[in-house]
């Protein structure tokens, strides 16, 4: 921001992301990140034969068993999908990742908006392969792009950049929200600060 760049940072939702781990592929991932032999079946016995029901109003339903995800509210789960979606950085060619547990940003700049936007859908492109090949897939209404600039580059676009991934457009706004936290364009806390003020106003 303070040398006058453009940024612009897409904020993914993955959809249903625990629910959707291949245990195939992050069975190869564990061993290519050095777990073999016996811990490595310790981890797909771990992952194999789970099942579940549910119970409404004292009658349970059948019993349905999981041939996909990892389980949540365990201590592993969230460790293991750090571990699948560890490697979504090696695809990208222009933007920086941020990842932590299922929330994931990427953010690319560029002296001009033209550059930002051609840079940053070459990498949702490549994120959409990555997502393909890894079994995953977005939340295209909850996914969005935030642009980041001074107020003098921002009030004086006159259009706003076109963010895709694949055909899908993905909207654009002005506040969003990461973990936790409001931030919008020029990155400051205001809509943070009036929500959590109104918050306490009310108690």
């Amino acid at each position: 921001m303070d040398r006058g760049l453009y940024n612009l940072a897409v904020f993914l939702d993955l959809k249903k992301a625990f629910d959707t781990v291949n245990h195939d592929i992050l069975l190869a991932k564990l061993e290519l990140y050095g777990i073999k032999n016996t811990p490595l079946m310790l981890f797909k016995s771990y992952l194999s034969d789970r099942s579940q029901k549910c119970q409404v109003n004292g009658e349970l339903s059948t019993l349905k068993y999981l041939k996909y995800g990892v389980p949540q509210g365990s201590i592993l789960g969230p460790l293991l999908f750090l571990i699948y979606i560890n490697d979504l950085p090696n695809c990208l060619q222009h933007s920086t990742a941020r990842m932590f547990a299922d929330d994931t940003n990427i953010t690319v700049s560029g002296k001009s908006i033209k550059k930002a936007e051609v840079a940053v859908n070459v990498d949702l492109n490549n994120i959409r392969e990555w997502l393909l090949s890894n079994r995953l897939s977005l939340n295209l209404v909850k996914t969005e792009y935030l642009l980041i600039g001074s107020r003098h580059n921002i009030n004086t676009l006159e259009e706003q950049p076109r963010v895709f991934i694949g055909d899908e457009p993905i909207k654009g706004v002005q506040v969003t929200k990461t973990l936790g936290v409001k931030i919008d364009q020029f990155l400051t806390c205001d809509s943070h600060i009036d929500q959590i003020s109104k918050k306490y106003l009310l108690e």
